[in-house]
């Protein structure tokens, strides 16, 4: 079993700034990815911002230069610092990971709710 939890999204204004964070914990072999994804209303989940085991960081163009991804191996963590917050980036945003149980497989987060006000 692998389970993700995730924490820190809320309501803040545009310019304002959130951290997401998202907790991996099981009987897990090895990390290959971890991600964040969103999906707004009437829109398809979207690729936020991934982090491979490698080190190699993959951004969606919308929120280059605002969002840092970023991972703590020893916590099986994976953070998403959100900058300069505008009003399209209100999504639910998910965590995805894909890990090394029995077999490969990815998993989601249950996500989290972003709201940015104008």
């Amino acid at each position: 079993q692998v389970q993700l939890v995730e924490s820190g999204g809320g309501l803040v204004q545009a310019g304002g700034s959130l951290r997401l964070s998202c907790a991996v914990s099981g009987s897990i072999f090895r990390i290959h990815a971890m991600g964040w994804y969103r999906q707004a209303p009437g829109k398809q989940r979207e690729l936020v911002a991934r982090c491979l085991s490698g080190g190699t960081t993959n951004y969606a163009d919308s929120v280059k230069g605002r969002f840092t991804i970023s991972m703590d191996n020893a916590k099986n963590t994976v953070y998403l610092q959100m900058n300069t917050l505008q009003p399209e980036d209100t999504a639910i945003y998910y965590c995805n990971v894909v890990v090394t149980t029995t077999a490969v497989n990815d998993y989601w987060g249950q996500g989290t709710q972003v709201t940015v006000s104008s």
